[in-house]
């Protein structure tokens, strides 16, 4: 039953994501029954060839069938059609070698072509790594204007809809499942690369109005580009089969004018510069259960659930966990992961303090109080 529900979301998810797109009904319609309408000239390449080779191979199966098709009609045995006897023509052995040979060429040179564009990722306007968690995407701006902003982009969606508890709000929900708390903002007509990563399993980050498809592998630096050229908001999903709650790992890029980019970068720059928190400050206990109730609901719910119940086998309940009960144990597998749950070092020794401090002490457990001190020792 959980493996039908999982995959009628992920048949909903899709469904949504062929529906999304930012230019309105007409492009909506174009979507639906077609590749995403592109806004990069990578994309209308791509766009074309998936064109041009779908006329070919359609001129082919028609050509073949099609003779084939009146050979069985005109040469039936009820109308005394009788089999010729011979073994080979050689013009024919030209023929259907030099054909096909012309035609892979014909479809070769403009596809290697575009393939070839697709791996230069040089002279960036702006780098940005894309860090692939079971489940959500991590971005980290690294070069260019915007240089040190780094965010969580997860489903934004309400659980009400995700559980069909609220039919009504889903289906009036046109971005169901493709929507996000953080978008990836970017400058239009910039030159845009990714960098792609995973800190888990396998994923990849994928905008098909981009003509964007890059996988994300741990231990490995996957890169790729883009040059969008009309403002909007753009959709896509990972595109790698990685884990229980893959369908619910959307994408969201927000393309904006370059005066409004400079406007974000500096309203981001002060809001992380607000929330810079004192790693050397005793915090109480009640601050750390407040400030990590928010870190769990945002990083670690989906997987161990509001309850502290955990999904088992590959997700142990909080709740009167032994784990929870050490503080080095717990320390231990925050900063470095285990089996299927990841490590959780890219966030701050305040926010791994108050996660630790909230699950301490939340549902049955009762078990003191870990400071980002602890966590900062521990990363040396």
């Amino acid at each position: 039953m959980k493996t039908m529900r999982y995959r009628n979301l992920l048949g909903r998810a899709l469904a949504g994501l062929s529906m999304a797109v930012s230019a309105g009904g007409a492009a909506a319609i174009q979507s639906r029954y077609n590749l995403a309408p592109p806004v990069t000239q990578i994309a209308r390449e791509i766009d074309s060839l998936h064109t041009m080779m779908l006329i070919i191979c359609g001129v082919i199966f028609v050509a073949v069938f099609g003779v084939m098709f009146y050979s069985i009609w005109k040469h039936r045995k009820s109308q005394g059609a009788v089999p010729a006897d011979f073994h080979e023509s050689t013009k024919v052995e030209i023929v259907w070698t030099v054909v096909p040979f012309i035609i892979v060429i014909i479809m070769a040179l403009p596809a290697t072509r575009t393939v070839v564009a697709q791996k230069d990722t040089t002279n960036a306007d702006l780098t940005i790594k894309a860090t692939g968690y079971q489940w959500k995407w991590g971005y980290d701006y690294l070069k260019g204007e915007g240089e040190g902003i780094s965010f969580l982009s997860a489903l934004s969606t309400p659980r009400d809809q995700i559980d069909g508890g609220n039919d009504a709000a889903r289906k009036a929900n046109t971005t169901y499942l493709i929507e996000v708390d953080n978008e990836l903002v970017v400058p239009v007509d910039k030159k845009i690369r990714i960098i792609t990563t995973a800190n888990d399993v396998i994923h990849a980050w994928m905008v098909p109005a981009f003509g964007v498809k890059q996988d994300a592998i741990p231990g490995f630096v996957r890169d790729t580009w883009f040059r969008a050229e009309k403002i909007g908001t753009y959709r896509g999903q990972c595109a790698e089969l990685c884990g229980r709650d893959h369908a619910f790992m959307p994408i969201v890029v927000r393309v904006v004018s370059a005066e409004d980019y400079s406007k974000w970068v500096g309203e981001k720059m002060k809001e992380i510069a607000a929330r810079q928190d004192d790693p050397t400050k005793q915090w109480t206990e009640t601050e750390l259960i407040q400030r990590g109730a928010q870190v769990y609901a945002a990083n670690c719910q989906a997987c161990h659930q509001s309850n502290g119940q955990g999904l088992k086998p590959a997700f142990p309940a909080l709740d009167g966990s032994k784990v929870v009960a050490s503080k080095q144990d717990q320390i231990a597998i925050l900063l470095n992961g285990k089996n299927a749950m990841p490590a959780w070092k890219q966030l701050s020794d305040v926010e791994l303090a108050a996660v630790a401090t909230y699950t301490k002490n939340s549902w049955s457990n009762k078990h003191g109080v870990v400071q980002p001190t602890d966590f900062a020792a521990s990363r040396k």
